[in-house]
């Protein structure tokens, strides 16, 4: 099994003093995993919260993903190398490839094996994959074997749960986290949700969030605010019921919110 920790904190969309301010928090809480990727523009920021905060690196678990553009063979490695350059690390602990090449001008293969070369190199201790299809992962199995495949990380949350290709990832005994499992804060309304929320005396992040953990998925909510850093962080002291778990999984409706124009043809 991979040492993947289930909980951890996601970096996209916040910029300077605010990723600074929301890693510096969450490492003070607690927080041991650190989810960041070359497209947001912050890995020099993340690299500066944790190298404040004096964690040994063994204590730490960061990932980041290589961006499309650096996908080619020529470029993947050296893309590498200047990411753990902007995070003052030598080496992550996983490295994804963030989306597969749009219109799948690279092969999967190529860029795979890339990734498992840079393991090799010593760059990044996991490798593993993100929007990845069925097809994709079937290649990217092909490529490196299933086992080299730490995490698919995936879009998952109550409104999109994504059940076939979780089913197929499960089925090689590829490991999946979920991104947005908090549907950009869909959750905190949705009557559902709300209801089992007032059951366990919690908030409805906190319900989302153990739904997400419960079935095995590690899940990596992103915040600005200390407080909602802290009460996320909750979630792993709750269990839901089968018929909790039941109810949240009748709320999928495909509403999928990371779909750029260069998505793959989804499952």
């Amino acid at each position: 099994m991979n040492n993947i920790p289930a909980f951890g904190l996601g970096t996209f969309r916040l910029k300077e003093q605010q990723v600074i301010d929301s890693v510096t928090n969450g490492l003070d809480l607690g927080y041991r995993h650190i989810d960041t990727a070359q497209i947001y523009g912050n890995e020099a920021e993340v690299g500066k919260a944790i190298a404040a905060a004096k964690l040994a690196r063994n204590e730490l678990f960061v990932t980041t993903k290589i961006w499309t553009e650096n996908l080619s063979k020529d470029k993947l490695i050296t893309s590498l190398k200047e990411s753990l350059s902007k995070l003052q690390m030598d080496q992550v602990d996983l490295t994804l490839i963030h989306w597969p090449a749009p219109n799948d001008t690279i092969a999967v293969a190529t860029y795979m094996e890339a990734l498992a070369e840079a393991k090799v190199q010593g760059l990044t201790k996991l490798i593993g994959v993100s929007n990845f299809t069925i097809a994709h992962l079937k290649q990217a199995i092909d490529a490196v074997g299933a086992k080299e495949i730490a995490t698919q990380q995936i879009e998952i949350h109550p409104f999109l749960q994504n059940r076939k290709v979780v089913d197929f990832a499960r089925s090689q005994g590829i490991h999946l986290t979920a991104y947005m499992p908090l549907a950009y804060g869909k959750v905190m309304t949705d009557p559902v949700i709300v209801e089992i929320a007032k059951a366990h005396q919690a908030n409805p992040a906190q319900i989302a969030l153990a739904w997400s953990l419960q079935q095995g998925f590690a899940t990596i909510p992103s915040s600005t605010k200390r407080a909602n850093l802290e009460s996320n962080l909750a979630a792993k002291d709750i269990r839901l019921t089968d018929a909790e778990m039941d109810a949240i999984s009748r709320l999928d409706r495909n509403d999928r919110l990371a779909n750029p124009d260069f998505a793959p043809q989804w499952d």
